[in-house]
């Protein structure tokens, strides 16, 4: 067998190869190849990015590579920074960069790191997400966004940078299903919103509070008026019982969204 190079067999009984190398100690897989030369290059071409003297960098990446760009970060990360990674991650000194791909390089405070280290991040379209607990896990939902919260509308990137995952720059606007902050003349004012066949106003209020438990209370009448629908529910943290009930029963809610309950509920009884 040439350098670097095992093989093995799978179930059908094809044989492939595997390539592997030692670096200070820690023994790292390259992956699985068709045939025992790919093997090698890819164990070559490791050695020789692990060097102190080389070149090589990740943006140097080869148009046509042995290796997978996913381990070729790891190995310059494990060359320029001394520690070993599974994921692709290369550190920096206050942040660290997670590749996706290529195109995809993620920013992250190094107070994530070690959740990371130990989460591969996956990407469908523009959704981010890791695997945790055999549950798929939005990235957003670290800095307490929703699922069903919209850039732009929910949330922002501060300093316009969508890949910059740092706390400091994702801006939370609206904490709360149903509910979008505006400003009118002036003020600022918290829309909720319920949608049924389009969305329906459910009123203008003060606070960003009061407007989610507006919407707590549009869901609950159109439940009692027979509308059959798997709304969400805004859970205000660190609210008793008592005041939560006073500021329900004090809220108006919007008189066509009142008369669409009560016309489908009488529309149900016939």
């Amino acid at each position: 067998m040439l350098p670097g190079v095992y093989s093995a067999v799978k179930k059908n009984g094809d044989k492939y190869y595997r390539a592997s190398i030692t670096y200070n100690g820690k023994h790292i897989s390259l992956g699985s190849f068709d045939t025992e030369n790919d093997a090698n290059q890819a164990y070559l071409l490791s050695a020789e990015v692990l060097t102190k003297q080389s070149v090589w960098t990740i943006e140097k990446y080869p148009i046509s590579c042995v290796l997978s760009f996913h381990k070729w970060v790891v190995l310059i990360n494990l060359r320029d920074n001394h520690i070993y990674f599974k994921n692709p991650i290369y550190l920096k000194k206050r942040y660290f960069h997670y590749y996706i791909d290529r195109e995809t390089c993620l920013k992250f405070d190094a107070d994530d790191l070690f959740y990371y280290a130990h989460h591969k991040i996956m990407k469908r379209g523009s959704h981010l997400f890791v695997s945790d607990y055999g549950m798929q896990v939005n990235v957003l939902s670290r800095y307490g966004i929703k699922n069903y919260a919209v850039c732009g509308r929910d949330y922002i990137f501060s300093n316009g940078d969508d890949k910059d995952f740092s706390y400091h720059n994702i801006d939370i606007i609206n904490n709360f299903h149903g509910v979008t902050k505006v400003l009118s003349n002036g003020y600022t004012r918290y829309l909720a919103k319920i949608h049924i066949n389009g969305d329906y106003l459910i009123g203008r209020y003060t606070s960003e509070i009061e407007a989610a438990i507006a919407y707590n209370k549009a869901v609950l009448i159109l439940k009692n008026s027979g509308l059959i629908k798997n709304y969400p529910q805004n859970f205000i943290d660190g609210m008793n019982e008592i005041t939560y009930a006073s500021i329900y029963q004090k809220l108006r809610i919007s008189k066509k969204l009142l008369a669409y309950a009560k016309h489908y509920s009488d529309t149900d009884k016939e």
